[in-house]
């Protein structure tokens, strides 16, 4: 009994999770706007602890923002925030793949293949959401094989706050077959031990990213009020 209230428990909070996710990212919540508890609530048929983990959750990916005895808010990004995010993703990712790239085992970059295949398929189906859970995997990969903890652990601290902008990235038109096809480049370069070429296009790929995401009309529903969506020179 106590197992199946877990479960109900957990797949609740995932629905809750999920239908907030894709409001924000679709725009149906704009920046500032309140998610209220109790409508969830009720929507639901739950008490609002599930609610409120969901929204810890939530906040450490980007996506809202909880203010003491007011309640989450859908968080908002400036472009400054854009920048600097991918600006330092490139540079902490470009060392791990220098690194990675000395030390990768036949196999590894077998599985590095084989996960890219994968998204090549979900890229062609247009399946954004399972893309971007094998597209983590395919990075967590080589920043494993980096052999540095500290480093991979950074990395997956700081990539956590900022999911948000990196599904959003992933959400426009190309970008999904686009990022196979740098991955096939990256794979190529761990092949042939190339450190500096896998350096310089993991560095590429993660300021592309962020180029496209503020280029991108799609997505200005991530940015406050008043704040330009400009292209950005990385």
């Amino acid at each position: 009994m106590l197992k199946k209230s877990i479960e109900r428990h957990q797949t609740l909070r995932e629905r809750i999770l999920e239908t907030i996710r894709d409001a924000i990212i679709t725009g149906s919540m704009k920046p500032g706007e309140k998610v209220a508890e109790p409508e969830l609530a009720e929507r639901f048929g739950i008490s609002r602890t599930p609610i409120r983990e969901a929204f810890r959750q939530l906040e450490s990916e980007g996506y809202l923002k909880v203010i003491p005895r007011k309640g989450a808010v859908v968080a908002a990004f400036t472009q400054k925030d854009v920048e600097e995010f991918y600006a330092i993703k490139s540079i902490l990712e470009g060392y791990a793949a220098r690194k990675a790239c000395e030390r990768m085992t036949d196999r590894e970059l077998e599985k590095l293949a084989h996960v890219n295949d994968k998204l090549r398929h979900l890229a062609g189906e247009g399946d954004v959401k399972h893309f971007f859970k094998i597209h983590n995997d395919f990075h967590d990969l080589f920043l494993r094989a980096s052999g540095n903890d500290k480093l991979y652990e950074l990395i997956s601290s700081l990539v956590e706050k900022f999911q948000r902008l990196r599904l959003a990235s992933l959400s426009l038109p190309g970008r999904m077959t686009m990022s196979v096809e740098e991955h096939e480049k990256i794979i190529d370069a761990f092949k042939r031990r190339d450190v500096d070429k896998a350096e310089q296009l993991v560095r590429r790929n993660a300021e592309y990213g962020g180029r496209v995401l503020v280029q991108g009309g799609e997505v200005k529903t991530i940015f406050r009020k008043g704040e330009p969506s400009m292209a950005m020179d990385l």
